[in-house]
């Protein structure tokens, strides 16, 4: 059962180059600032630490990237995938440490080489869409007010009066939907390049929703894998 759940392809999308994976949970416990790494996430970032850039083997990272490079888009520099982020935060001991959730999508961001994202579920909606960023959209990724340009870069958009808004992306989400002290549902997505195994998704996506129950106390959580595209109707 999803609770309502559910993950859109935009046509624009086709053919797709991602298969992404939908996660979900509700009633979870107040969110609380990471002082200390939990076990699977310090356990996951001393693993890298001992393997090095290997840690996230090169084929994935190609794979992740040439996911991303469409248009004017290219997933170099400060446009890498957020897992390649959160690799070289491990290797150089910087790795972030926020709260519950968002430790759970970056360690599993971490140990499968696939970018994550996050959102409070109350805010973003339990429906999201994937497509393809717009000329002139971009948001606020930071409580520096810093921006993203999102023209040609794959974003998952939540629904609004105005229509999709993008909330977030494989590189950096926005503002806007991020989790809270007051969040008590999430909805996230990993994005898989289209041709990865399924069944390599699957075990990452159900160790993501065990980890929600487990770590951050939700009352109900799972995961989807849309194989079949499902398109929007407006």
């Amino acid at each position: 059962m999803n609770e309502g759940f559910s993950l859109q392809i935009d046509r624009s999308l086709t053919p797709s180059p991602v298969l992404p994976a939908l996660i979900y949970a509700e009633g979870i416990a107040p969110p609380e600032q990471t002082k200390d790494a939990p076990s699977f996430l310090a356990e996951a970032i001393a693993r890298a630490r001992a393997t090095g850039e290997g840690f996230i083997p090169a084929e994935i990272r190609t794979r992740v990237r040439r996911m991303l490079k469409h248009g004017k888009y290219r997933a170099s520099g400060r446009g890498r995938p957020a897992s390649e982020f959160l690799l070289r935060a491990a290797l150089t001991g910087e790795f972030p440490l926020i709260n519950g959730p968002v430790d759970v999508n970056n360690a599993i961001s971490l140990i499968s080489g696939l970018p994550g994202s996050i959102f409070d579920a109350d805010i973003s909606g339990r429906e999201l869409l994937l497509r393809w960023g717009l000329p002139r959209e971009s948001y606020v990724f930071n409580r520096s007010g810093q921006t993203i340009d999102l023209e040609d870069l794959l974003v998952v958009c939540r629904s609004t009066r105005g229509g999709w808004e993008p909330c977030g992306n494989p590189v950096k989400d926005a503002m806007t939907t991020k989790v809270t002290e007051e969040t008590r549902n999430v909805i996230a997505v990993l994005y898989a390049p289209v041709d990865e195994p399924v069944e390599r998704l699957a075990s990452f996506a159900a160790r993501y929703a065990e980890l929600l129950r487990t770590h951050c106390g939700a009352e109900r959580a799972g995961y989807q894998i849309p194989t079949q595209p499902e398109y929007p109707s407006q």
